[in-house]
């Protein structure tokens, strides 16, 4: 595998992998961040964030010199991707469609001459896999999204979108976590939280190599799940494969 390794200031380095953006390259990257996990035990990094292609990490430059943490990436670089494949992650999403909700779904669906209802199933279809967290806070990036929905940006973004937003931007869908400016075309809202500062052990919902899978709940389903996640008694529906 093609990678180069930077010095980002005097305390984080970047990997940068000279692959096409993919699942398998995704699967290198969340391996890669397995191992360290493991080895930021041993004191000295601080902490590390994966994107599409790269991994910058950041360290404790008294604690760990640079050249110290260059060898240790190369080792660590070296060993990912070569373990068995780990079961994947699949989180469930219900979604509530159109209306106030989504206000951009009727459009989505004459831009592609599609009736909402297809639009709706195209879109439930896929399992995404979240390639990298980014944006704001718990924003899932997701890959997967049919072609026969993919939707070109907003010419001009909202000031405010509502949290639990589910959008389309290009040949991408995603999550609103908070309330945020923006430019996706919104078709539905999840009543999930992406991201709760109340869950202390696991304050976001998704991890980057986990997968999504959306489905359609109605109006009423909406307003009973949000309940249930307000008071903390709801069951993510969480799967494996």
């Amino acid at each position: 595998m093609d990678f180069s390794i930077q010095a980002v200031g005097d305390s984080a380095l970047r990997v940068q992998f000279l692959e096409n953006v993919s699942p398998e390259l995704n699967r290198t990257i969340t391996d890669f961040c397995k191992k360290l996990e493991t080895f930021s035990d041993r004191g000295g990094i601080v902490e590390w964030v994966p994107a599409f292609d790269s991994v910058t990490i950041y360290y404790r430059p008294h604690v760990l010199l640079y050249r110290e943490m260059y060898e240790k990436v190369l080792d660590l670089i070296a060993a990912s991707g070569k373990e068995t494949a780990t079961k994947s992650r699949v989180v469930h999403v219900p979604v509530v469609y159109g209306g106030n909700y989504g206000p951009d779904l009727q459009q989505v669906a004459d831009y592609h001459q599609l009736t909402i209802e297809e639009v709706i199933a195209i879109h439930q279809q896929p399992e995404y896999l979240i390639y990298m967290i980014g944006f704001l806070p718990g924003f899932p990036y997701l890959g997967g999204l049919d072609k026969k929905i993919a939707t070109p940006r907003l010419e001009n973004p909202r000031p405010s979108i509502f949290a639990g937003a589910v959008g389309i931007a290009a040949e991408q869908t995603g999550i609103y976590p908070v309330e945020s400016p923006g430019g996706w075309n919104i078709i539905g809202k999840t009543p999930l939280k992406l991201f709760d500062v109340e869950r202390e052990e696991e304050p976001f919902l998704f991890q980057s190599g986990n997968y999504v899978k959306f489905y359609e709940v109605s109006e009423h389903e909406f307003t009973e799940i949000e309940k249930q996640v307000e008071s903390q008694s709801y069951s993510i529906q969480i799967s494996t494969e």
